[in-house]
């Protein structure tokens, strides 16, 4: 698989359409200058940037695999495009989302995954259940799979509540390598037979060159409104350690899934 450096596009959103009420972070359905729609994740909702920045982060590795999931873009909201705004919890989180925030292409007619009529191939399974691990992505279970069917094919969306580690960074570097528990509740873990064949197939993929420019896609606005280190090519540096190190010891998560898997027969 050749590997280009990924380019997001910038859009002006012009027109908020409506809120989706799901989840925390308090997404919206908005139209863009280039005439699309997007599903819109603001920096001034409850997790802020850092939801973002793993949005954008799980998005762009599980598209450099080769797996489905929407154009991600970066959009800019202007200071006064909520002036007219008149739900006040909107007005506030549109004034504190103010310059660019993410976006996911909005895929009109689809519908979200349902394990239970759904079978899924057990090779795409274990490759999803694999880009989990190695995100730590606490939010594909069978309460909310985060996937849906488009044109007959499955897309992931969400990946916000992913690298869990950045709310705190503590003892990041020592989480690198830690084993991913929470796939034990992982909507595809049952179907996910073959993961050792998605290790061997995915980490040639995931080189450093491929992290460090998924990584260096992080604008610097989003990098500012933390403490722990002291500049955003620090913060970058960091991300770019703790991938790169757990994929080195994807044996770790690997091992972990299919302990957790063999509890389920």
């Amino acid at each position: 698989m050749n590997f280009n450096t990924p380019q997001l596009r910038t859009v002006n959103v012009t027109r908020y359409v409506t809120p989706l009420r799901e989840g925390g972070s308090l997404p919206a359905i908005a139209e863009a200058d280039d005439g699309f729609l997007y599903v819109l994740k603001f920096r001034g909702a409850g997790q802020g940037s850092k939801a973002l920045i793993a949005e954008l982060i799980g998005g762009e590795i599980a598209r450099a695999l080769g797996l489905k999931i929407p154009e991600l873009v970066f959009a800019n909201l202007d200071e006064a495009f909520g002036r007219t705004e008149p739900d006040e919890e909107i007005q506030d989180l549109l004034k504190a989302s103010v310059g660019l925030n993410l976006a996911l292409h909005y895929l009109s007619g689809a519908i979200t995954f349902d394990p239970t009529t759904l079978n899924i191939d057990p090779k795409l399974a274990s490759q999803i259940v694999w880009l989990d691990c190695l995100l730590t992505n606490v939010d594909r279970t069978p309460r909310n799979t985060n996937m849906l069917i488009w044109h007959k094919e499955l897309w992931l969306i969400d990946h916000g509540a992913a690298l869990y580690f950045h709310h705190s960074w503590t003892n990041w570097e020592e989480q690198a390598k830690r084993p991913f528990l929470q796939i034990k509740d992982h909507v595809l873990l049952p179907r996910a037979t073959e993961l050792d064949e998605a290790d061997a197939l995915f980490k040639p993929i995931l080189t450093d060159e491929v992290i460090s420019s998924i990584v260096g896609l992080i604008p610097d606005e989003w990098l500012t409104d933390i403490s722990y280190f002291e500049t955003p090519a620090e913060y970058r540096k960091a991300y770019i350690h703790f991938l790169t190190t757990r994929i080195a010891h994807s044996h770790i998560f690997v091992k972990e899934a299919q302990n957790a898997a063999e509890t389920l027969i």
